[in-house]
């Protein structure tokens, strides 16, 4: 999909399933929109990884002084970098994690 068929609207709610519990407002009202399902659910991907570092950095020692500080970073990395690339109309594949983000199907 170019950068010049995608409406400014388009671009927000896709840029908005990078923000947590957010994926759900793209993933739910443009359904048909293949752009905005594609990073919905890499939103959804990522909201999972984040829950998985925070329950992982509850042990500790290990968790809280390696596995919470660069989970946290991760995440915050790749959710910024999806909101960009949404927001420039880019589909943009998470590295590691967007491949499970292909494999979901509503």
């Amino acid at each position: 999909m170019s950068n010049e068929t995608l409406t400014q609207e388009e671009k927000i709610m896709s840029a908005i399933g990078y923000v947590w519990l957010l994926f759900l407002v793209p993933l739910l009202i443009k359904k048909n929109n293949e752009f905005c399902q594609h990073h919905a659910k890499q939103g959804l991907v990522l909201f999972i990884f984040s829950l998985i570092v925070s329950v992982l950095g509850g042990i500790p020692i290990l968790g809280w002084l390696i596995i919470l500080p660069i989970g946290w970073i991760i995440v915050a990395i790749l959710a910024l970098l999806g909101i960009i690339s949404a927001l420039q109309g880019k589909k943009w594949e998470m590295p590691i994690l967007g491949k499970y983000a292909k494999r979901i199907n509503f």
